[in-house]
């Protein structure tokens, strides 16, 4: 790998290291618009994050960032920034994230340690960092409401089914489908709502040291905390067995149950747990679809049939919302080669 020599950042990095003797080399970028370098040093590196400048005090990242870690929410450390240039430079968590620990392991199962590790971390998010609100924080000011769970599911219609399989709906289907989405969602707000990390899958959580560490957090925000069970229990990118993802919300549930209130109905949790299945993984389609739409990025296309699978069988817990099941079968999107596009 070629190093990466820029003197956009180059200043910064001499300065919040104090020598000039380093080597960066750009990393691979995830699903944003933000680059990512690691700088290394002698026997030591650090992560580089390159984005648009912010003003520090209301950065979403370090907003929420210093809020968790008061709760002790393992999130990278920060060594420095450059708030003009949208420059900050973190600790290098490695490149084992829990995706990883997953498809290594002969069983599934050898990794389910570090899944609880995991839920430990969004127990923390849930429950402490919810709850304390002595300090502002971004996560506090935005919500997972009707509008915003609204924009999610049409982003899926937009991207998925307009977009890739070029399917049409009449006036009367689009109208029926505007109104379970609507209905979705309505539901989904009118749950109780805590601190949600919006993307709480297995590429966002590093493994360091055998300890779990909390990324891509900016854009928390309140919410049902079956949003964040979904992205991880159901996530796109790994295949977790029924019996795990059973296990594993039972150890979310053993400790969250203080936290939920004694009034707490299961059947009513887990069948929020589904409805937020469907609104969840319809709009991971919509992401995975829109990165081929807008800038030809083959590379998620493999995990839109498996996660709109997950979407038609949380749909058969509500005949109410047969229509949607219809409009997914009848548009070719459970059938076709995503692959081959």
């Amino acid at each position: 790998m070629q190093a990466t020599q820029d003197e956009f950042f180059d200043s910064f990095l001499k300065e919040t290291l104090g020598t000039e003797d380093f080597k960066v080399y750009q990393l691979a970028g995830d699903a944003s618009n933000r680059l990512y370098y690691r700088v290394i040093q002698d026997q030591q590196s650090w992560v580089l994050m390159r984005w648009e400048p912010f003003d520090p005090p209301t950065y979403p990242f370090l907003s929420v960032l210093h809020h968790f870690a008061k709760h002790q929410v393992h999130v990278p450390e920060v060594v420095g920034l450059d708030a003009k240039k949208g420059l900050v430079l973190l600790e290098d968590l490695g490149d084992l994230t829990l995706e990883r620990k997953f498809w290594e392991n002969q069983s599934p199962e050898n990794s389910i340690s570090f899944y609880r590790k995991a839920l430990d971390e969004i127990l923390k998010i849930h429950f402490a960092a919810t709850a304390d609100r002595s300090n502002p924080c971004t996560a506090f000011q935005i919500q997972f409401d009707v509008e915003k769970f609204l924009w999610e599911m049409r982003y899926g219609q937009d991207n998925l089914l307009t977009g890739i399989c070029k399917f049409s709906l009449d006036d009367k289907q689009n109208s029926e489908l505007t109104n379970v989405f609507t209905s979705i969602c309505e539901r989904l707000h009118a749950e109780p709502k805590y601190i949600a990390h919006r993307d709480y899958h297995s590429r966002n959580l590093m493994i360091k040291l055998d300890e779990m560490r909390v990324i891509d957090f900016q854009d928390a925000r309140m919410g049902p905390v079956q949003y964040d069970l979904v992205s991880l229990l159901r996530d796109s990118y790994v295949d977790m067995p029924d019996d795990m993802a059973e296990s594993l919300m039972s150890y979310y549930l053993e400790r969250a149950k203080p936290h939920l209130g004694k009034d707490l109905s299961m059947e009513n949790f887990m069948r929020i747990y589904e409805l937020q299945t469907v609104q969840r993984c319809f709009k991971a389609c919509g992401s995975f679809s829109s990165f081929y739409n807008l800038r030809n990025d083959t590379r998620y296309l493999k995990y839109i049939s498996h996660t709109l699978k997950r979407v038609l069988k949380g749909l058969g817990e509500f005949p109410e919302y047969k229509i949607f099941a219809d409009i997914l079968i009848d548009s070719g999107a459970l059938e076709r080669k995503y692959e081959d596009l």
